[in-house]
């Protein structure tokens, strides 16, 4: 049996050290072509450009746009079939719905989905230290292991008849850290400072005058960039086991089965109010036949 071909990419950009450990061990148990931006696109969910550029790599290609971008122009814009879309690996966590909503990791197997090829979004976690960051100290060892144990489980099974990704989010730090079946938990508030003069340039780039800076509330009493860790009783109780935010609390590798393009919901009262939207029109019509 031949190996299966992956297309292999991510939102930190062509030379980041997640995706490299992904593509020294997926090599291994599959055929690679990494398709990934030239520069960090962290954050940019499924936005796509619809100019672009490419250089090429010694595994592929680098692509002057967002992770979507590079899915797009790898699924349509070279030659042979893709069995499984790989993006990855994130330095650092994608879990909450808010955040994986618009995460560029997960965004690339968004777009993955809409061109009928399923995939695997990947994120690395310390269970101390919650970011890897800077990268270049971390091993990406253990999250890449167990991205090829998902890859070769998943396409010899039927996982992705009914499921149309994975997002996966895996420590670094945990070695023999048990894997728990998630959803994405549903916790989310923003935090807006007015006349901002001291703050992270990281949110907010160059100073100006009259900044406002607005800012993720993801975790219990975290603003913006902190560090939720280490995790009290409080902040493990708050999140339910079998959400992501639980797993990761636990040093547990996190799966979440999702499906990417949007469904139709049934819903009682939105029949009665296009029934009732059409009821006024007609009536309106009569009248306006009627002269009144």
């Amino acid at each position: 049996m031949s190996k299966p071909h992956v297309l292999l990419t991510n939102d930190d950009g062509i030379d980041a050290p997640g995706l490299a450990a992904l593509y020294e061990e997926l090599t291994g148990a599959a055929e690679v072509t990494v398709v990934a931006p030239m520069d960090n696109q962290s954050g940019t969910g499924r936005t796509r450009t619809h100019r672009t550029a490419r250089e090429e790599h010694p595994w592929g290609y680098a692509i002057d746009g967002t992770p979507a971008d590079c899915v797009a122009y790898g699924l349509r814009g070279l030659d042979g079939d893709v069995d499984l879309v790989v993006s990855g690996c994130n330095h650092g966590p994608n879990a909450g719905n808010y955040v994986v909503g618009r995460s560029g990791t997960v965004g690339a197997c968004i777009e993955a989905a809409f061109l009928d090829t399923p995939g695997i979004a990947i994120s690395a976690y310390h269970n101390r230290d919650f970011f890897v960051h800077p990268p270049e100290e971390y091993d990406f060892g253990r999250p890449a292991r167990v991205t090829r144990e998902l890859l070769v489980r998943s396409l010899s099974g039927d996982i992705f008849d009914t499921v149309d990704m994975l997002n996966v989010n895996a420590p670094v730090d945990v070695p023999e850290s048990d894997m728990r079946l998630t959803e994405p938990h549903h916790d989310y508030d923003i935090h807006v400072e007015h006349d901002v003069t001291d703050r992270d340039e990281v949110d907010l780039g160059k100073p100006r005058d009259g900044d406002i800076a607005i800012r993720d509330v993801v975790w219990p009493n975290t603003i913006g960039w902190e560090n939720p860790f280490p995790a009290d009783d409080e902040v493990r109780e708050r999140y339910p086991v079998g959400t992501d935010r639980r797993a990761l609390i636990e040093g547990e590798v996190s799966v979440s089965p999702l499906t990417a393009p949007a469904a139709a919901v049934e819903t009682a009262a939105v029949e009665e109010l296009v029934a009732g939207f059409n009821d006024s029109e007609a009536a309106r019509e009569r009248a306006t036949e009627e002269g009144l």
